[in-house]
Formats: structure tokens, sequence, C-alpha cells
């Protein structure tokens, strides 16, 4: 079944030392496209992106995963202590010459440039399996809400395609009419040259066989019902590649065949199937943008 490019998820976990918030949007995009924000990860946001990847194969995820750490071990604070004795031998010599006595509290130790760091543990291995779990428990609802959408967009092609197969099958079933249209208007045409007399009846049958061939929309009525299938197979398709792609093909080949259609049409009744496909074809395109 598709599944729509569009869809949000947000989850919090909690565990002994960290907590985690993770929220997981997806947009529209041609291709598989990644942004993060939050919690620096290192190594391990490029672990987060695959386990995405394997999953979605087309639009742009924007995650962010936000950690806190209210355990003091995971902690580590870093004294510069060369940098300190520096400072405090400075101190020292200045109140030596001056005679007086200089403090230095312990608020000023964090005003100093690069003399103290406070700085987060690297992630434990448990600890990295731990959010990625959470993330994998996030991208799930994220690819539940996104087949949600895509049943939605799913029945709204369906209908389209009916309407479509419909229009095919009305065109299909006028098209024996064509050689008498044909007929008609050479008729017609020749009276009106030749000062109302009827011409050659067998030169009258040979043009309207020629043109009867010319004009004959069979193959292009064949070709509508072959993308119908197609895209039929391709929304139930319980697995497999992403259909947007493929999807957005067909519609433009069914455009393509509407246009012939339109052009060889000598039957005001076929013509008007084949505005009726376009428009349909028209719907179709724009809820095919938004399958993945």
């Amino acid at each position: 079944m598709i599944q729509s490019m569009t869809g949000f998820a947000e989850r919090s976990f909690s565990a002994k030392t960290i907590r985690a918030k993770i929220s997981l949007k997806s947009l529209n995009h041609r291709f598989f496209d990644w942004s993060f924000k939050g919690t620096p990860l290192g190594e391990l946001e490029t672990r987060l992106r695959g386990v995405c990847q394997e999953r979605i194969h087309r639009g742009r995820i924007e995650a962010a995963v936000d950690l806190t750490f209210p355990d003091p071990a995971s902690w580590d604070v870093v004294i510069n202590e060369g940098l300190l004795n520096k400072i405090l031998a400075a101190f020292g010599r200045v109140a030596g010459r001056t005679g007086r006595d200089l403090t230095f509290g312990l608020d000023n130790l964090f005003r100093i440039p690069q003399l103290v760091e406070i700085r987060r543990k690297d992630f434990s291995a448990a600890e990295a399996d731990w959010i990625c779990a959470g993330f994998e428990k996030t991208l799930e609802e994220l690819l539940k809400s996104r087949r949600a959408e895509g049943r939605k967009i799913a029945a709204a092609l369906q209908a389209h395609f009916k309407t479509v197969r419909v229009a095919v099958a009305r065109a299909e079933a006028l098209i024996h009419k064509q050689p008498r249209a044909i007929q008609k208007k050479l008729k017609a045409r020749l009276a009106e040259a030749n000062g109302g007399a009827s011409g050659n009846k067998e030169r009258m049958a040979e043009e309207v066989a020629y043109l009867s061939q010319r004009y004959d929309v069979a193959e292009e009525i064949a070709r509508l019902k072959h993308h119908l299938d197609a895209a039929r197979e391709l929304i139930l398709a319980r697995a497999g590649e992403p259909a947007g792609k493929m999807l957005d093909f067909l519609a433009q080949e069914f455009t393509r065949e509407a246009n012939t259609l339109n052009s060889k049409s000598q039957e005001i009744g076929v013509t008007r199937e084949g505005l009726l496909i376009k428009g349909e074809v028209e719907s179709i395109r724009q809820q095919v943008q938004n399958i993945e």
C-alpha cells in the first residue's frame, strides 16, 4: 500500500541517566533528505540517519533529539590546572608588589575562557542503544502517520482512476462512430466544393477509409487501459519500491494519450471523454506529488 511523504511523530523516554524527547517530521522531497537538530550526538547521528533511511526512501526528514542528563555521574568537570597555576602565580606577584591581598572567587573560574570545561561523558554502548531504540519507536509512529495519510491518498486516486476508466470505456464505445462522422464531414466539404453535387462514391469510400485509419484511436485506448492496470497495481501493492515516481510518470503518459486522443478525435463524444480524462489526470498528478 502506498504511503504519504508527510507525517509527524513525537515521543519522550526516560531512563536512570538520560531523558530524551524525540520528534520526527517528514515533508515532500524528490529524494531522501536528512536534517538534524538538538543535542549533538556525534557518530550516533549517522547511525540514526541509517536507521531512518532503511525505512524511508523519499522525503525530507526533520529529526530533533533533545537529551537531558539528570545523573551527575554523566558529566566531567575539567580544569586547566596549568593555566590556573599561572593565573594564581600572577596574582601572587601583583599582591607582593602592591602589598594588598587579592582574592580569587570560585565564580571567577567560570568567567575565564578555556579554564573550566563542563562536558558530557561519551555515550556508553548501552546508552547509544537506548537512544536508538527510542528513535526507532518514534520512527514507527511516523511511518504509521505516513501510512494513514497514504490510505487517504489511495482512496482519492482510486476514485479518480475509476472515473478515467469509465471515460475510456465510453470513448471506446464511441470510436465506431468515427468513420460515419468522417464521411459526413467529407460529404459536406465535397458538396460545398462541387456546388452541391455529390462526388464519386468510390473515391469517397477511399478517402473515408484513409482518414478513418489516420484518425484511428484504438491504440490510444489500449494504452490508456494498460496504464490504468499498471496504476492499480502500484496503488494496491503491499510491498516493494516507492510508487510515487512511477505514478507521476504514468500521469504524464495519461496526459500524452489523452492529448493524442483529442487531436485524432472526429466524434464530439470522444473529444468530451478525452477532456474529462485530462481533468482527472491533473487531479491525479497533484495527489501523487505527496506519495513516497
